[in-house]
């Protein structure tokens, strides 16, 4: 599995990449994975404000719908509207081109309650 170590992850299998005040989310490799082909994403509202662990979304695959949890707290500030049409691009590139949304931290100290890449790859290989 594809752990990048400069992201942070959740327990609940989402990646945060921050840079300033924004964070960009989307699930691991490990998540699209274990969800198979992905057919449909269901995005967050722009402008929409979420706690960690609230639902952002779900992703829809040809094995079963899934949520997608707010890693961090803030507003909705982007979505990948590419996904749309292209919801594939999750399982072709999670970390990439698959990415879900961008959020503006409220808190931007939530980041550092979430795993490093070391801590998240114990947790799935465990």
């Amino acid at each position: 599995m594809n752990v990048p170590d400069e992201l942070r992850y959740s327990t609940d299998h989402e990646w945060v990449h921050v840079t300033g005040d924004r964070a960009r989310i989307g699930i691991t490799d490990y998540a699209q994975d274990a969800l198979g082909d992905i057919v449909f994403v269901d995005l967050p509202a722009v402008a929409s404000t979420v706690a960690a662990g609230e639902t952002l979304g779900e992703v829809e695959s040809t094995k079963s719908v899934s949520e997608i949890y707010a890693p961090v707290a803030g507003e909705v500030v982007a979505v990948n509207d590419g996904l749309t049409g292209a919801p594939e691009l999750v399982n072709e590139d999670p970390y990439g081109k698959g990415w879900i949304c961008e959020i503006t931290l409220s808190d931007p100290s939530g980041v550092d309650e979430l795993l490093d890449g070391q801590a998240y790859r114990a947790l799935i290989t465990d």
